[in-house]
């Protein structure tokens, strides 16, 4: 499998739309092979089912224009932290995808699986570069440059927000193909994400983020280097954006 730019982590179907789906469509605009890998299939799921989720993960990702979209069936509600075997299938997906860079969600997050998720990708992005280490494939070793953590519910201070004022009709696209989960039908359990006050806080997530950086929406990541810049000027006086990293991840 060849390389590609970026790949993106989400615990269940739908946590990167919602996480950090307008990056990856902006991404995808700017002409960067963007994949996802989800863990689990979310069967433990208040509502819908896993044929549902299948078809609707399908359907974001063709919204999205990501190249690629995989599952790796890792149990919902049993992704614990020091799982070697669940790290080794992750370890594995960083391998044949072959990833600059990282994206998957913050180590502080309500949800248990998130929090898991968050060390068991943080302890395979380092473990699949290790040449001794045997994964399910071949493929060789990759580490990749950097992992950019999404938050979802908690509002940790970003390192960095990414400008999605012109590609939030294709996160809303996106997440709207998630019905089961997004919409309320009669005899649905009432969820953070299909309750009305859900979509709300959504929005309002992106706009305070947006805020930060003087546009309408924004989404907010946190990374765990410290980010080299060249030309100061030509980052906060209005100029071209500079190249913060070269291709071995060094400013």
């Amino acid at each position: 499998m060849s390389d590609c730019q970026a790949l993106a982590f989400g615990p269940h179907p739908d946590d990167v739309e919602l996480g950090c789906g307008g990056t990856l469509a902006s991404m995808v605009a700017r002409g960067h092979d963007v994949r996802i890998v989800d863990l689990t299939r979310g069967e433990l799921a208040s509502n819908g089912t896993v044929a549902q989720r299948n078809k609707e993960a399908a359907a974001a990702a063709a919204v999205l224009g990501v190249s690629a979209r995989e599952n790796l069936g890792l149990a919902d509600g049993g992704l614990v932290a020091g799982d070697q075997t669940a790290m080794l299938v992750i370890a594995d997906a960083i391998r044949r995808h072959r990833p600059a860079v990282v994206l998957a969600p913050w180590r502080q997050a309500r949800h248990p699986d998130h929090t898991a998720a968050s060390a068991l990708i943080e302890r395979a992005c380092f473990m699949a570069g290790l040449s001794q280490l045997k994964t399910p494939s071949t493929s060789a070793p990759h580490r990749p440059d950097v992992v950019m953590w999404y938050p979802l519910r908690m509002a940790p201070t970003p390192s960095f927000v990414v400008d999605i004022s012109d590609v939030v009709g294709t996160k809303r696209a996106a997440i709207a193909c998630y019905a089961s989960q997004t919409v309320r039908s009669d005899g649905d359990v009432e969820t953070l994400v299909n309750a009305a006050e859900g979509h709300t806080a959504l929005s309002a997530r992106e706009v305070v983020w947006g805020g930060l950086i003087g546009t309408a929406a924004g989404e907010a990541f946190i990374v765990d280097r410290t980010i080299p810049v060249a030309d100061p000027v030509g980052l906060f006086a209005g100029g071209p954006q500079p190249l913060l990293f070269d291709a071995r991840g060094r400013g």
